[in-house]
C-alpha cells in the first residue's frame, strides 16, 4: 500500500540556518501519528513543506504517492492542514467559507451533505451563518478544523489544534477525529499536550534541532523510561535531605519522586517516619510520554 506520507532525505535551509537535516519518515495510511518536539525543532517547517508552502533544499516529499513539488495539485488535494494561527477570511460566513474551500478542489453542491456533517460534528450548527470575524477564538478554531476537512482529504494534519481551547471543543474534536481515523483517514498531530498524543497516537516521531531523534510505537517509547514516579502530599513543605536525590518536581507540599522500582516506596516512607513528616496522600504513577520527551530533549 502506498504510504500516506513519504519523506525522503529532506533538508531545508534558510540561508546559513539548517531547519531540517536529513529527515526520513514514512507514515502509513490509516495511522494516527504524533510529530513532537520542542519549539524550534522543525515541526512547522516540515508541515509547510508537506503543504507546498515551502520547497525543500533537497530531498523528496509525497502525499498519497503524489510528489509535493512535481505533482503539487494532486498532493494538495489529498491533504488537509489545520494551522496553529487563526487565519481566516473575514468576509464570509462559516458555511460560505467551507463551500469556497471545497470549490477550490473542484467540489460543488454535491459536497454540501459532507459540509453539513462536519459543521454538526464540530458544534458549529448555530454559527453556520455567522460571519467569521464575529466568532469567538474557540469557534474560529472549530471553523478552521472544518475548513481543513471540507474537501474530505485522506490525510489530515493537526498543528496544535487544541491550543487555548476549551474542554468541550477538545472532546468534540477528538470524538470526530477518532471516528474519521477509524474510517481510514490518516491523522498527523503536533501538540504540546503530550497526554493527547499518548492517548490517541499509535506511533510517535520526536524532532530535535531539525533531526528525528526518536521514532517508534507509543508503547515502545514508554518502555524507554525505567522505574516509576511516586507523588506524595506531605504535612511539610520540605523533604528530608536523604530523599533529595529522588526529587523530580515540587509543587508546594506535593513532591514527585523518581523510583527505580516499587520496592523503594518502603524506604521513602521509613525516611519520612524517621523525620516525623506526615504523608497525607500517596500515588504511584507509571512513566508517561512527557517523561520520554523530557529524557530525549535533554539528552
Amino acid at each position: 500500500m502506498t504510504p500516506a506520507i513519504q519523506i525522503e532525505q529532506i533538508h531545508k535551509s534558510f540561508g546559513p540556518l539548517s531547519a531540517l537535516n536529513n529527515i526520513n519518515l514514512s507514515i502509513e495510511q490509516g495511522e494516527f501519528f504524533a510529530l513532537l518536539g520542542p519549539n524550534g525543532a522543525g515541526k512547522s517547517t516540515l508541515i509547510n513543506l508537506l503543504a507546498g508552502l515551502l520547497r525543500p533544499t533537497s530531498g523528496r516529499l509525497a502525499v498519497m504517492g503524489h510528489d509535493v513539488v512535481e505533482d503539487y495539485r494532486n498532493a494538495r488535494r489529498c491533504l488537509g492542514v489545520v494551522p496553529q494561527e487563526l487565519v481566516f477570511d473575514p468576509f464570509f460566513t462559516v458555511r460560505e467559507m467551507l463551500r469556497f474551500q471545497s470549490g477550490y478542489f473542484g467540489l460543488g453542491p454535491e459536497n454540501d451533505p459532507w459540509i453539513d456533517e462536519v459543521i454538526d460534528n464540530l458544534g458549529l450548527t448555530d454559527k453556520a451563518h455567522t460571519n467569521m470575524r464575529r466568532l469567538s477564538g474557540g469557534m474560529k478554531r472549530r471553523a478552521l478544523i472544518a475548513q481543513a476537512l471540507a474537501h474530505r482529504p485522506p490525510v489530515l494534519v493537526l498543528d496544535e489544534p487544541t491550543a487555548g481551547v476549551d474542554v468541550e471543543l477538545r472532546q468534540l474534536l477528538w470524538q470526530f477525529i477518532q471516528r474519521l481515523n477509524r474510517e481510514g483517514m490518516t491523522i498527523i498531530l503536533t501538540t504540546h499536550y503530550l497526554e493527547e498524543a499518548e492517548t490517541l497516537c499509535s506511533r510517535v516521531a520526536m524532532l530535535k534541532q531539525g533531526e528525528v531523534v526518536a521514532l517508534d510505537s507509543t508503547e515502545n517509547l514508554l518502555k524507554r523510561v525505567p522505574g516509576k514516579k511516586l507523588r506524595l502530599k506531605l504535612g511539610s513543605a520540605s523533604l528530608p535531605q536523604s530523599l533529595s536525590h529522588l526529587l523530580r518536581s515540587q509543587d508546594a507540599d506535593t513532591f514527585t519522586l523518581a523510583l527505580n522500582e516499587a520496592a523503594e516506596i518502603e524506604m521513602v516512607l521509613a525516611e519520612l517516619r524517621a523525620t516525623n513528616i506526615r504523608v497525607e496522600e500517596l500515588q504511584l504513577i507509571e512513566p508517561d510520554l512527557e517523561d520520554v520527551f523530557m529524557e530525549i530533549v535533554r539528552a
